[in-house]
């Protein structure tokens, strides 16, 4: 099997050291095993893209000496495929409309305890399931999956993926998690969101899975995310690749880089006169 890695940045701002290690690391992967690096555009948030921010993605990957197939694939372009899936997963009874707004939420996940800290996981406050027996329409919110009845209907003791990089605690190699783990630390998650029509979640599995991604490089950052994608795979009958996570590029302070750390962005470390291998040495490759 070839290996196909990819790098799948958001045009919504400058591209960073941070996106510079994934992406050179995703290319070295695919390069060393004589496979394919593939570029994938995430512009789900349409409010937010904009198209100089994904001019500047190729010029600064092109820079940097990584070469991509074309055409790239655009989120944009595959709206279709996400109400497909989306369609099928209502149909199923696995999916149910919710009302809730933030503050909905917050003040659900405090009660009955005044002042108690919300429950974080993967994709935020871990949602009390409001919304879950109350019969609204499609159209009244956002789509969420229901896990437990998704996790039933998989039939799937442990849930597990293959990990080839390092998770936050070091984890590597075969990673299990309970079902019961599963409902409890990641919950009913958002699918479809009212003003995308989507969410990174299901877009990103479908993604992976039409442009037959084999081995997922992306940040530490997204390894809890993993299992709520390995549910995805399985209800959708998606193909399960390798994931490799890989640590995060920080600021002096140990604090993540993202895109409003202009003083970081790759454009401005060129236009000052640094060089690619300037900054792999910047970023440990």
């Amino acid at each position: 099997m070839t290996l196909t890695t990819r790098f799948a940045p958001s045009p919504t701002g400058p591209l960073h050291l941070g996106h510079a290690y994934s992406a050179l690391l995703a290319y070295d992967l695919a390069q060393a095993a004589g496979g394919t690096f593939l570029l994938r555009i995430e512009d789900i948030d349409l409010s937010r893209a904009r198209p100089h921010w994904e001019a500047q993605i190729y010029e600064d990957l092109a820079w940097l000496g990584i070469d991509w197939p074309e055409p790239v694939m655009r989120q944009s372009d595959r709206m279709e495929s996400y109400r497909t899936a989306l369609d099928d997963l209502w149909a199923r009874g696995l999916l149910y409309a919710c009302a809730c707004n933030r503050r909905d939420i917050a003040a659900a996940t405090s009660a009955p305890q005044e002042g108690a800290e919300p429950v974080y996981g993967p994709d935020g406050i871990i949602y009390p399931g409001t919304c879950r027996e109350a019969g609204h329409p499609r159209s009244a919110g956002a789509l969420r999956l229901n896990m437990a009845k998704a996790l039933k209907k998989l039939d799937i003791a442990p849930l597990s993926f293959v990990e080839s990089g390092c998770g936050p605690n070091h984890e590597t190699g075969q990673i299990t998690t309970s079902l019961d783990q599963l409902i409890a630390t990641v919950g009913d998650v958002v699918l479809a969101r009212r003003d995308m029509g989507t969410s990174y979640h299901l877009s990103v599995v479908l993604d992976d899975a039409a442009q037959g991604v084999t081995l997922v490089p992306r940040g530490a950052d997204l390894f809890e995310a993993t299992y709520i994608h390995v549910v995805l795979q399985g209800l959708l009958d998606l193909p399960k690749p390798i994931y490799h996570h890989h640590r995060l590029i920080r600021d002096d302070d140990g604090k993540r880089l993202a895109k409003r750390d202009d003083a970081r962005a790759i454009a401005l470390y060129r236009e000052n006169g640094a060089t690619p291998e300037d900054i792999r040495t910047m970023v440990g490759l």
